[in-house]
């Protein structure tokens, strides 16, 4: 049998933070205690935000945790053929459709509908697309895509949920209302997902699955902000025919008020709590690991 696979995913686009180290280290123990592997994995898709500097920090703030993972680190940005071959499938299952609408476009669209009613949120508080994006033909999606105009490729979450009926996840850790063991996946609840965009041939959630599988990550070890998420993902390891991995969703480290740390709140984060002469041990102790 082979051993556990766990992997730490972080952005390149800050610096990291007490959350960051909590789950980093999390990933860390369960694989020592399972006699697993460890891998990094650098999130860097996001060419407009992420920047050498802060991956560097990312090396220098694990090691300093005493944190050690397997080499050569997996980085997003050089793989992009095998996510665009992973699109090329879900095109070929006619669940991806390109929509041309601008973030403002369907701001104003979705207002409008306000004006009769409630518009349904995704669970992240966002409204859900309106869907007019699948109204066009063929020719005028054609015709669209030919003069350059923008376009996000969405998931036709309709479509695709008729062809992955029944979805569940193992959930060894805990969602943020305590749902434990065999969980429903309820993807429809997040609409038509962006799975790529013109300029970008993937998504997180489009990445972070062709990743998983691509790696032999058997249990995912993550904040309950990405519970929800864990639907959409499974039904894209079902239309993708990907092996389906355990997860692990951890509670979040909050600052005084009650909300999820960023990478903007510097009094959490890791360089300067180790400018404040903080030890790993104390980092340890700080989120509750001992």
């Amino acid at each position: 049998m082979s051993p556990p696979v766990f992997r730490f995913a972080p952005s390149p686009n800050g610096y990291l933070h007490l959350g960051h180290a909590y789950s980093a280290l999390l990933n860390s123990d369960r694989a020592r205690d399972a006699g697993g592997r460890l891998l990094l994995r650098i999130e860097d898709i996001d060419a407009t935000r992420c920047r050498p500097e802060f991956e560097t920090a990312i090396y220098e703030d694990l090691a300093w945790l005493d944190i050690a993972w397997e080499t050569p680190v997996r980085r997003q940005s050089e793989h992009l053929g095998k996510y665009r071959a992973a699109l090329d499938r879900l095109s070929a299952l006619g669940v991806v459709y390109p929509a041309f609408e601008s973030r403002a476009e369907i701001a104003r669209r979705v207002a409008a509908r306000e004006a009769d009613g409630p518009w349904p949120r995704d669970p992240d508080g966002a409204p859900l697309y309106p869907g007019d994006g699948k109204s066009l033909s063929a020719g005028e999606r054609e015709r669209l895509i030919d003069i350059g105009a923008p376009y996000a490729l969405r998931l036709d979450m309709a479509a695709a949920c008729r062809r992955a009926a029944g979805l569940t996840w193992n959930e060894l850790g805990a969602g943020p209302d305590g749902e434990r063991g065999i969980v429903p996946a309820r993807p429809e609840a997040w609409g038509d997902v962006i799975l790529a965009r013109k300029e970008t041939p993937t998504s997180y959630h489009l990445s972070v699955v062709v990743d998983d599988a691509l790696q032999g990550v058997s249990e995912i070890v993550r904040g309950q902000d990405l519970f929800h998420a864990t639907s959409v993902h499974r039904l894209l390891q079902i239309l993708l025919s990907l092996p389906e991995p355990a997860y692990h969703h951890h509670r979040l480290i909050c600052d005084e008020m009650g909300r999820k740390l960023s990478k903007s709140t510097r009094a959490t984060g890791l360089r300067e709590l180790r400018a404040a002469d903080v030890t790993p041990a104390g980092i340890r102790r700080l989120v509750g690991l001992g």
